[in-house]
């Protein structure tokens, strides 16, 4: 393992080499008692947290919030472009810059690829994306991969299935290129044509050793995947409403196509219709596990970040 964690700023999964991921993995499993105790750290204590998320979360920003609490430190911040600044016509860069007077550290979702680069490149405290149009989501796969390896036991050698909105889910184009620094992983792509996985999202995983596949039925590859990581259609990607009504529900898990099946189901959340609740009950579920997960990893990366670049 690695000793020093080399990034200042979490912006893209494609700038982390497999010793960083385990880094951060193998730090989160060092919190995880804390975490699920409900106890508090006293690793940043005295430590402010930046909240800018322009567009609405739920998980990512309370995992965040909840994270820095863990370890004692404090947040400020805001939940929408509508109740900061910004509404009244103020920059991103001078929002940014105003909230680096104030804080140790930013997570930053914006509904726009590259927000969060462009303030990594004007502050000087740790930047981390926490989702960006559909483009990155980097701390999501961090605790995906935590999920798989705590509950599989591995990473190398597994097939795993991205089912549903390939080309505007940000968690799966993460997903895809950090799965490529890992051995003989193949990767089964299942989307509508119209959501299939971006080109140069391809271009990336061609350039690994991970193989991969696009097939347009679930049915034909359940029986040979570990991972159903599925994903919702997202409504607010679609400027015609009515494209998004011919293919919502395109594809839906449910509790009998799971049956005798050695897989564990995952989703980022939120989920609409695309996995049934009569999976909640069953072994496949890890999704909510997902969720939970989110605390450690971000934990051990606010944890890292910060120890790492004192202001």
């Amino acid at each position: 393992m690695i000793k020093i964690f080399k990034l200042k700023n979490i912006i893209s999964i494609k700038d982390f080499e497999k010793e960083d991921i385990d880094y951060i993995l193998d730090e989160a499993s060092k919190l995880e008692n804390i975490a699920k105790s409900r106890e508090v750290s006293e690793e940043l204590k005295g430590k402010i947290l930046g909240l800018m998320f322009f567009e609405p979360s739920t998980r990512t920003r309370m995992s965040f919030e909840t994270s820095m609490k863990r370890l004692n430190g404090e947040c400020i911040g805001f939940e929408s472009s509508g109740s900061s600044s910004v509404s009244k016509g103020e920059s991103i860069a001078d929002t940014a810059k105003m909230f680096e007077g104030y804080c140790d550290a930013l997570v930053i979702r914006h509904e726009l690829e590259g927000v969060s680069k462009f303030i990594s490149d004007i502050v000087d405290v740790p930047v981390i994306n926490a989702g960006d149009g559909a483009g990155q989501h980097p701390t999501q796969t961090l605790l995906d991969l935590y999920t798989i390896r705590k509950v599989i036991g591995k990473i190398d050698d597994l097939k795993i299935a991205l089912v549903g909105d390939l080309k505007f889910g940000r968690t799966v184009h993460s997903l895809s290129n950090a799965l490529g620094l890992y051995k003989n992983v193949k990767i089964y792509l299942v989307s509508p044509p119209e959501l299939k996985m971006p080109e140069e999202v391809l271009h990336d995983i061609n350039k690994t050793n991970i193989t991969w596949e696009e097939v347009d039925s679930i049915e034909k590859i359940i029986d040979d995947v570990d991972v159903l990581y599925v994903t919702r259609i997202q409504k607010e990607r679609f400027a015609d409403i009515e494209d998004y009504m011919k293919i919502k529900g395109a594809y839906i898990i449910n509790k009998k196509m799971l049956e005798g099946k050695d897989l564990i189901v995952m989703h980022p959340l939120p989920r609409i219709d695309e996995i049934d609740t009569d999976v909640d009950n069953t072994k496949y579920n890890k999704y909510f596990t997902q969720a939970a997960n989110a605390v450690p990893v971000r934990m051990a990366i606010l944890k890292t970040l910060i120890k790492n670049n004192p202001k």
